[in-house]
């Protein structure tokens, strides 16, 4: 019975391949467009999740901070929860590194009667208290200390980042539901004026006895067909998109950054799974009322 269902849907699928083809047209765009949100999502969330995990507070100290109590401040820092290590660096210490780091324009520094920095500690967190709304904090307790002048731990930028990667989730989830209703909508249409055509042939199988179940399988599997070659053929024009793109940037900017990644399986066995779902589901409705009125 089963290859007796398959047979009836290739059948109908290359019987009626121009309409078929629109319904495997929309749903591969619909995946390229929602899948590419899901991409940049992916590989912007591991970015900030790395960044994350490379923080460190500076805390800077007031310039009139005498030498002898820096012990104490940076015994009361290191008791702090969340806290891993913390490290003291001195102005002058401060100011050769900073040299360190601008051999080509040395030449700027050569010129200061004193020297600008300040005397600083850097502090490293443990994995656990790194999650964001701890390392504020953290960083208000820190700040709470009389001699902290400032702290710095990339909070107004990784902010600012943030609400760009929720912009981006709103905005996928928006287009994602958009595209998910067309594609449900030209597939029920186009199974629709499938129906139309078989009109009298869906008849006489009801009058020698078929079922409604019987009618509707090769529907069912023509429609999911649809819906996989749809989502296989929209990850594969995402991929080659994404592979040109990848290529045409300098491996310099990406290998020593983050490691820029496409897909796992298991998200596109996800995405495939969904872009099938659509196909059946586009077909369910069509079936439910041209069964109904038929």
């Amino acid at each position: 019975m089963i290859p007796l269902y398959f047979k009836h849907a290739f059948r109908d699928i290359f019987k009626n391949r121009l309409l078929n083809a629109s319904s495997v047209i929309t749903i591969a765009f619909s995946v390229v467009i929602t899948s590419s949100f899901i991409l940049f999502l992916v590989n912007t969330t591991d970015m900030l999740n790395l960044w994350k995990k490379e923080i460190k507070i500076m805390v800077y100290l007031h310039p009139e901070v005498p030498g002898e109590i820096i012990p104490e401040i940076q015994k009361k820092i290191s008791g702090m929860y969340g806290v891993q290590d913390v490290r003291f660096i001195s102005k002058g210490e401060a100011i050769e590194i900073l040299k360190e780091q601008m051999k080509r324009q040395s030449s700027l520094l050569e010129n200061l009667k004193e020297n600008p920095l300040p005397d600083a500690f850097e502090i490293r967190m443990i994995p656990s208290s790194r999650p964001w709304e701890k390392i504020e904090s953290l960083a208000a307790q820190i700040d709470a200390i009389p001699q902290v002048e400032e702290i710095e731990y990339g909070q107004k930028w990784l902010t600012r980042f943030s609400y760009i990667i929720k912009m981006f989730k709103l905005t996928g989830f928006a287009l994602g539901i958009l595209f998910f209703i067309a594609s449900v909508f030209i597939v029920a249409n186009t199974v629709r004026l499938v129906l139309y055509t078989r009109r009298e042939e869906i008849e006489i199988m009801r009058l020698v006895g078929a079922s409604d179940g019987f009618i509707k399988v090769p529907f069912y599997i023509e429609c999911i067909i649809q819906g996989a070659l749809g989502g296989i053929i929209g990850l594969t024009i995402l991929y080659l998109v994404f592979v040109s793109v990848l290529s045409n940037v300098e491996q310099g900017v990406t290998s020593g950054f983050i490691n820029v990644k496409f897909f796992s399986f298991g998200i596109m066995s996800l995405i495939l799974l969904c872009s099938m779902f659509t196909g059946w589901l586009g077909c369910f409705l069509s079936l439910k009322q041209f069964l109904k009125t038929a």
